[in-house]
């Protein structure tokens, strides 16, 4: 933003040029994962990602902002990479619906996605010496080689076996008549619409949020960045395994219900005490743990939706992150558009009202009931 001069609202649309291919090719993504298989459009996704990660670097002036302007090319470079990545997790439901129990698969993908939250835990810490040394342009360099090397890792030490359940090719318009007329798989997915609204905020402008909205200084806006992602980090995983033990105890339809029905209410009152100008320890501890409370509730969404959308694994959940992105998308655009008019804390404020309307969906949620199969079959 610096170097070139970009506004936040540019920024913003850096940031969701990303999100709308990968949000676009969510559902086909998915579809290609339940025919190709989990392992190899993993491996596929991976090699697209460190390609265009690493061409992030070139986009601005030297570069290919010398061509196509700065924020064009960076919107090309962005899209280019969403497409390649939008398989990703529908990949990786899946593999996990082959590969691991019902009754384990809750805290099996919540691994997962913490993962994700390691990664940017990390970042703020290791990027910013990087920069300091070498620039903004080496992160991605860096970034780019890293990811290769893990599909590198993945490719050797995974087993392609996850047509565990059987193919579902040939089932065409049937199976996507089922999927979309699936009330229990429509209300996760407009649940999940709210809770990527709510998270994206964290993922693009916390840094931004600390540094210079709050004024922390740039020790105090490291230490709260990486804090808000280490609670990512800790809160997804513990959230699958929650999740996973109340479905042993009060059974599917309830037990699924539970930790997103709590957490999402404690995120968004966390959020909105976290926005009302406290100190900077305070700060940065309700808006950790706002986050953190934020993704509790992955693995229950994503094995809820696997649970209603079998025998489409990929497809379900592409369904499911597709929603989930939109809302994603929408958020780095539309906060600082709020913000602009009613100040910071109005945009966070109306990402909390947005993440309870989420929440209300559980209640009406049956994850424990599949009507595809038959769909599919009829």
């Amino acid at each position: 933003m610096k170097e070139f001069q970009l506004t936040e609202t540019q920024m913003g649309w850096v940031y969701s040029a990303y999100l709308f291919s990968y949000t676009l090719l969510m559902t086909p993504g998915g579809w290609l994962a339940d025919r190709l298989g989990g392992r190899f459009m993993l491996v596929a996704s991976g090699i697209g990602a460190a390609l265009f990660t690493g061409l992030t670097a070139l986009s601005g002036v030297p570069g290919l902002g010398v061509w196509l302007g700065v924020v064009p090319a960076f919107l090309v470079v962005r899209i280019a990479f969403g497409a390649c990545t939008a398989p990703l997790y529908p990949s990786c439901g899946r593999i996990i619906s082959a590969w691991i129990r019902p009754a384990r698969q809750g805290r099996a993908l919540a691994v997962i996605v913490s993962a994700a939250g390691v990664g940017a835990a990390l970042s703020p810490v290791a990027y910013s010496h990087i920069i300091g040394a070498l620039g903004w342009r080496s992160c991605f360099l860096f970034a780019g080689c890293a990811a290769l090397a893990a599909v590198a890792l993945f490719h050797v030490s995974m087993p392609g076996r996850d047509n565990l359940h059987g193919s579902i090719a040939g089932s065409g318009a049937n199976e996507w008549r089922a999927l979309l007329s699936n009330r229990d798989l429509l209300l996760i997915t407009a649940s999940y619409f709210a809770l990527n609204y709510f998270q994206y905020i964290f993922y693009y402008w916390i840094y931004y949020y600390f540094g210079e909205i709050r004024k922390f200084g740039s020790a105090e806006t490291t230490l709260a960045t990486t804090a808000t992602f280490v609670s990512m980090a800790i809160m997804t995983p513990v959230g699958g395994f929650v999740s996973d033990q109340a479905v042993s105890r009060f059974g599917v339809k309830s037990g699924k219900r539970l930790v997103p029905i709590v957490s999402m209410i404690l995120s968004a009152i966390l959020l909105y005490a976290g926005a009302g100008g406290w100190g900077v320890p305070a700060t940065i501890f309700l808006l950790s743990l706002a986050v953190g409370c934020a993704m509790a509730p992955e693995g229950a969404f994503w094995s809820s939706a696997i649970a209603v959308g079998r025998p489409s694994a990929g497809s379900a959940s592409g369904i499911m992150n597709c929603g989930g992105n939109i809302g994603g998308m929408l958020g780095p655009i539309i906060t600082p558009l709020i913000a602009a008019r009613f100040g910071w804390s109005g945009g966070l404020y109306f990402a909390s009202a947005l993440v309870l309307t989420g929440m209300v969906a559980w209640f009406f949620i049956d994850p424990s009931q599949s009507n595809v199969s038959e769909a599919i079959s009829q």
